[in-house]
């Protein structure tokens, strides 16, 4: 009995105390609170006191104008990089709670930075903001393209490095076409084919006889500079009038949108290359995320062989996708001779496929990010011409290497870790 009581009696041992596991902070917040201090540090302390910054926001044709802002150009870049520090911080305690959305903080530190950049680097003269960016979506409308291409493929679990190759195909049918028959739509119509080709040779070669992808990439590469470049040089130089005069399309203004202030030039008053690039995108994000046929492909690309014990045909999807992304890659390179430049030459890609492929990385293998990114490098890109033109304190030099300085620290520092498909560059044999 004296057990008993003793063992009733006993005290309940204390609860333990709750403890609160704090998330770790992503690096993109790193990378912004960092930026954010030495945007308030360079920009504040190197722009010239007295000095004044005009921003423009309209092209002078908008139904509704609006006028000039000038601002004092210090306390500009001064304001503009607090308030990208601000939401810098912001992202930070977002990042502390749970299933707490970076973008909108992200985009706001994006904007604010840019425009304390500006108020430094434009200080004393005028930008106008509706045609840099106006450009800067011109600029990455390949890249977006060849970004699509990329998912397409990549989701199915086969690397394109060919990118590239496909861009530029796809350009050299479109300017060849376009110019023997005078009419850039067929050109458009039949720039598509150029990027199948080498989408074929890569499926035939990597799905079919499993050639290591990645080396395949570069190989096809090489293969489309090399057999433009002795076209080029063969047919298309000496024939400049009859083979290598592509009509381009002009700016199709959409009605009533085109008019909205601001984002009406921007997004509503371009050629047809770009419409069909907004249609390609909300497309393509559509299918792979809320149909059938986009689950059977990222099943593929993430396990394909539980894909294959209920029946899906896994070389044959992975076949399909990489053709089908070849179309799309080759449409992209269209927007090269028919939308934009008008004539063909010689690896006038430029690297755009592999920026194009970085973006798929920093898009994280989705539509919609990939497109950030590629308007991100397109900015860039179009940043540096519109600054070597005002004129800058930044050297020309490194405003020339602004595009790829931008994808490197996209890839490596803002994007963090990231996961492929994990069957992405695996053939697959079936046992």
């Amino acid at each position: 009995m004296e057990r008993m009581s003793a063992t009733a009696e006993a005290p309940a041992p204390e609860a333990l105390p709750e403890v609160h596991i704090v998330p770790p902070t992503p690096r993109l917040v790193k990378v912004m609170i960092g930026l954010g201090i030495l945007a308030i540090v360079v920009f504040g302390l190197l722009t010239k006191s007295g000095e004044q910054v005009t921003f423009q926001l309209t092209l002078g044709d908008e139904a509704i104008a609006i006028p000039d802002v000038t601002l004092p150009a210090k306390l500009s870049a001064i304001v503009f990089s607090a308030l990208a520090l601000l939401a810098a911080v912001g992202s930070l305690v977002a990042a502390r709670r749970e299933k707490a959305a970076l973008w909108p903080y992200a985009t706001l530190f994006g904007i604010f930075f840019v425009l304390g950049f500006l108020s430094w680097a434009v200080a004393g003269a005028t930008i106008n903001l509706v045609g840099l960016l106006q450009g800067s979506l011109l600029l990455a409308v390949p890249l977006v393209f060849g970004a699509m291409s990329g998912i397409l493929c990549e989701r199915s679990g086969v690397i394109n490095i060919a990118i590239e190759g496909q861009l530029l195909t796809g350009a050299f049918v479109a300017a060849v076409v376009a110019s023997l028959t005078q009419n850039a739509y067929l050109g458009l119509i039949a720039a598509p084919l150029g990027g199948l080709f080498i989408g074929l040779l890569l499926a035939v070669f990597a799905i079919k006889y499993f050639v290591d992808q990645v080396i395949l990439g570069v190989v096809l590469n090489v293969l489309a500079v090399g057999l433009t470049s002795f076209l080029y040089s063969r047919l298309l130089s000496p024939n400049q009038e009859t083979w290598n005069s592509p009509p381009t399309f002009s700016p199709m203004p959409i009605p009533v949108l085109s008019d909205i202030p601001i984002i009406g030039p921007i997004l509503f008053n371009q050629n047809i290359v770009v419409y069909l690039m907004y249609v390609v995108v909300i497309v393509i994000n559509i299918a792979l995320f809320r149909t059938k046929w986009g689950l059977r492909v990222r099943a593929v690309g993430e396990h394909p062989t539980a894909a294959d014990t209920v029946g899906i045909k896994v070389n044959s999807v992975r076949f399909r996708n990489v053709m089908l992304g070849g179309l799309v890659a080759g449409l992209g390179g269209a927007f090269f001779t028919v939308a934009s430049v008008g004539a063909f030459g010689k690896e006038m890609t430029a690297g755009k496929g592999f920026i194009a492929l970085a973006a798929v990385i920093f898009g994280r293998w989705k539509p919609l990010g990939a497109l950030a990114a590629a308007l991100f490098f397109g900015f860039a890109d179009n940043l540096q011409s519109v600054l070597s033109i005002i004129g800058t304190p930044i050297p020309s030099e490194f405003m020339l290497m602004t595009p790829y300085l931008a994808t490197l620290l996209a890839v490596a520092g803002l994007v963090g870790k990231v996961r492929a498909p994990a069957a992405d560059g695996i053939p697959y044999r079936k046992s």
